[in-house]
């Protein structure tokens, strides 16, 4: 059977009595997660959900979360997750592009998403963080799961709009049953046994593949924590024995500057994965040596399931680097023209496999632009070394072109990073009436620590060429951050008096 949901089903035939779902005191087998699904998808049937439906959901890291996806997708409907903290013209936006046929939001939070709902004309339904079952679900349903093609939607995934109104990403459930496979078995290589931290947001690609259905697909464990806190990660950790933990950058600076990292017991670890955005190798190497675990960076988009490529296990680990392709994903670099660039030179990374979505939801011109040729168009500027392992230089329309010379924020950046006293930054243009554009950085100092901007500025102007140091410097106290914690460099504000 092509349905996703099919792997629950599974897993709960073989490892019923197994803990499949944690929320500090609250456990649910993996018999108890595929009934409570089946009474979801039966309550989605009664509500008039047909095969092909959009069903739009608001739910943290909470153990509804899990329930009401694969009760969704039970049903044979496409999910259409949403981060909690999305105002309501937002969450309307979301389900009148999708045309979805209700909204299922976590009660506590569900104010933006019934009055999204009541504008666009669906209903709501909310439900706890434990049992969505008591509002939405139908007790004592059998397990019935509706037969999906490999071509059919599961997810529709909005990016994050960088460019223009958020598009949905359409994600087959070939998508993202191969890609959860592939993760699984090539790079967790997890077992029942394994306890996989649940902080990254499963209404985000990166948490949903890699932590929530190649978890199921393992039939490991997945201890959740619906809101980031570094101290409270390190708890989790110790307290829960966990074996897999995956995070964004940030999230693995902010348990190494934790002030008080050394008291928890973290020797259950046995493997770290990032993603989200570029790791900095001082972070990594800090990481790494405070909690003794190997840390592999990999990359990816929602557009790609959304593994795309990794530090794989048993091959040479190349910190800095994206790693090289997965099984079933091939990559290249291209110019502009959809060429392939020599080795060592920057190109955009274009990708193709049983990895990458269908298409943008209802809008083919945008999708034709995206895959012209069978590859998908990243927007991503990478190198590739002589052993194929790729290293990301930059977005590439967050390049910066100081005086017609290209300088890639990703670069400065981690020449602030080998600071000691720096946490985070951002590296960002802005307008300059006679080069164009001039390189400027946020900084955020870690707790405690101290620097003055023209030591800062001092630091990098040694380490990098002349044309490429930032010229404006400023501390913050935080950067914006998206909803997996990743730096939003478009979202820094930038001092007025840095505009020229």
């Amino acid at each position: 059977m092509s349905n996703l949901a099919q792997h629950l089903v599974d897993t709960a035939a073989e490892s019923g009595d197994r803990p499949a779902l944690k929320m500090d005191d609250v456990v649910l087998t993996y018999a108890q997660f595929r009934d409570a699904a089946a009474a979801v998808a039966a309550g989605l049937r009664e509500r008039g959900v047909q095969p092909g439906d959009r069903v739009g959901m608001v739910l943290p890291n909470v153990v509804s979360f899990p329930v009401v996806f694969y009760g969704a997708l039970m049903a044979g409907a496409a999910v259409v997750p949403m981060n909690p903290l999305l105002k309501a013209r937002e969450v309307e936006y979301y389900l009148r592009d999708s045309g979805a046929r209700l909204v299922v939001a976590l009660d506590s939070v569900a104010e933006a998403a019934t009055e999204a709902a009541a504008t666009v004309g669906i209903e709501a339904v909310p439900v706890g963080p434990v049992d969505p079952g008591a509002t939405l679900g139908v007790a004592g349903a059998g397990v019935e799961v509706t037969e999906r093609a490999d071509e059919d939607d599961a997810v529709i995934l909005y990016t994050s709009g960088t460019t223009g109104q958020p598009k949905g990403a359409e994600l087959t459930h070939a998508n993202l049953r191969g890609n959860a496979r592939t993760t699984q078995e090539t790079l967790l290589e997890g077992s029942p046994d394994d306890v996989i931290m649940g902080c990254l947001p499963l209404f985000h690609v990166f948490g949903l593949t890699c932590s929530l259905n190649a978890g199921v697909l393992a039939g490991a464990c997945l201890t959740l924590l619906p809101r980031f806190d570094g101290a409270r990660a390190l708890e989790i950790v110790e307290r829960d024995r966990v074996t897999v933990f995956q995070g964004v950058p940030t999230m693995f600076a902010a348990m190494l500057h934790q002030p008080d990292a050394g008291r928890y017991d973290v020797s259950s670890l046995r493997l770290c994965v990032s993603g989200g955005s570029a790791m900095p190798v001082e972070v990594m190497r800090g990481f790494e040596e405070a909690f003794g675990c190997i840390v592999l960076e990999g990359y990816g988009l929602s557009e790609t399931s959304p593994v795309a490529s990794f530090n794989h296990p048993h091959a040479e680990r190349k910190p800095g680097t994206i790693g090289t392709p997965i099984r079933g994903v091939e990559m290249r670099l291209v110019d502009d023209e959809g060429r392939d660039v020599p080795e060592g030179e920057v190109g955009e990374i274009a990708i193709r496999g049983e990895n990458v979505m269908r298409g943008y939801w209802q809008r083919p011109e945008e999708t034709a632009k995206a895959i012209p040729d069978g590859w998908f168009r990243t927007g991503d500027l990478a190198r590739r070394d002589a052993d194929g392992y790729y290293s990301i230089v930059d977005r590439k329309k967050e390049m910066i072109i100081r005086g017609g010379y290209n300088v890639y924020p990703r670069e400065i950046e981690e020449a602030l990073y080998e600071h000691p006293a720096v946490a985070e930054v951002a590296c960002v243009g802005v307008p300059h009436a006679d080069l164009g554009e001039e390189v400027a950085a946020a900084v955020a100092l870690k707790p405690g620590a101290s620097a003055e901007v023209d030591e800062l500025k001092a630091w990098v102007k040694e380490r990098v060429a002349a044309y490429k140091y930032p010229r404006h410097l400023w501390l913050v106290d935080v950067l914006p951050k998206g909803p997996t914690g990743k730096i939003l460099r478009r979202a820094v504000e930038v001092p007025e008096e840095t505009r020229s």
